[in-house]
């Protein structure tokens, strides 16, 4: 037997089912394509400049992400998705032995995270409602992680619940996973000023509809700054490639493309959402580009016909609170009066 070796339960991503003419509505990919700038960023790369290391520091992108969200450039990290910057941000932030806090039903890598790299953890349940309770997080901690809206549920929470949990929280870090955030709700990005214990997560998988680009990036005061990079650096200092740069930097040149299209795929979710409470579905409110929902059929054979019509959704069987759950991600408002004519086809 070999000595050594590491024991670990890994983080189980969604299927990439491949083919033509399927709905893929199980990652909560966006629902339109990137910017024409980006497409034009594609064509103009010039291929002879991969022979070259990719910057360090990604100040281009960085200056970009300052002028449109208003926030100096140096309070940015750039990474390989936002899983890089939640990956780096565990390592630099949470080590102490007081436990780092974060919902028992929200983004399954936290958990993942805190076993590989040995953090003290407590899972904290969501209330009866599905939603974050502010009370749970005053007491002694490590760090708190709060995905914003939550996910799976999609569930927002207000700024004025997180600026308490901050107050109460001075001497930790609070991480707020912002995947999701242009889809409804507020940014906390005003509360950075005033809690230097605030960093914010990001990606431009969702709204920026480049998941597989592989870019995201992290928000947060110099002294954090500081220690998220040095981290970086003692692991991978090229951690995001020169057309990934490239290409992030021309999306958020033209980001107005995409607040049309966020807007797009929130119409076309309330619609479907009432489509479906209408058909007796249990359907959480959601602030994401996906839904939470309760079939009136069982969720299983409803999950299989939806597979075989090529409608790839979400299911967590194995997961207690939401196994009669489905997670249903927005697509184009075509995708979607399909899923919805399907549906219906079960239902009689």
């Amino acid at each position: 037997m070999i000595r050594g070796l590491r024991e670990i339960e890994p983080y189980v991503a969604g299927r990439q089912p491949q083919g033509k003419q399927l709905i893929k509505l199980n990652t909560n990919e966006n629902a339109y394509g990137p910017s024409p700038r980006v497409a034009e960023a594609l064509a103009d790369f010039n291929s002879q400049d991969l022979r070259k290391y990719s910057t360090l520091d990604q100040e281009g992108l960085c200056q970009a992400l300052g002028k449109e969200l208003e926030i100096d450039p140096d309070w940015i990290i750039i990474g390989n998705g936002s899983d890089d910057i939640l990956s780096l941000a565990f390592q630099a932030f949470f080590n102490n032995d007081l436990p780092v806090l974060f919902p028992d039903l929200t983004y399954g890598f936290y958990k993942v995270w805190a076993d590989l790299y040995h953090i003290n953890y407590h899972e904290i349940p969501l209330n009866e409602n599905f939603q974050i309770d502010t009370t749970d997080y005053l007491a002694d901690n490590g760090g708190i992680v709060l995905a914003n809206p939550n996910a799976p549920t999609g569930i927002y929470k207000s700024l004025e619940e997180l600026e308490t949990i901050l107050k109460a929280n001075p001497e930790v870090v609070v991480i707020v996973d912002e995947a999701y955030i242009n889809f409804g709700g507020q940014t906390a990005l005003p509360l950075l000023k005033n809690y230097p214990n605030l960093f914010i997560t990001r990606t431009f998988s969702k709204d920026a509809a480049l998941a597989g680009l592989r870019v995201g990036y992290g928000i947060g005061n110099p002294e954090l700054m500081a220690v998220i990079k040095a981290v970086k650096n003692s692991v991978n200092p090229y951690n995001v490639n020169s057309l990934s740069e490239r290409l992030a930097t021309a999306a958020v040149q033209d980001w107005a493309y995409y607040e049309d299209t966020c807007q797009k795929i929130m119409a076309t979710r309330d619609w479907f959402s009432e489509e479906l409470q209408a058909l007796g579905f249990e359907v959480l409110p959601s602030s994401a580009n996906f839904i939470l929902t309760k079939p009136v059929v069982p969720t299983e054979g409803l999950f299989n016909y939806l597979e075989s019509k090529k409608i790839y959704v979400r299911y967590f069987p194995k997961v207690e609170r939401i196994k009669d759950y489905l997670r249903i991600s927005i697509g184009s408002q075509e995708e979607m009066e399909k899923v919805v004519m399907v549906i219906q086809e079960v239902l009689g």
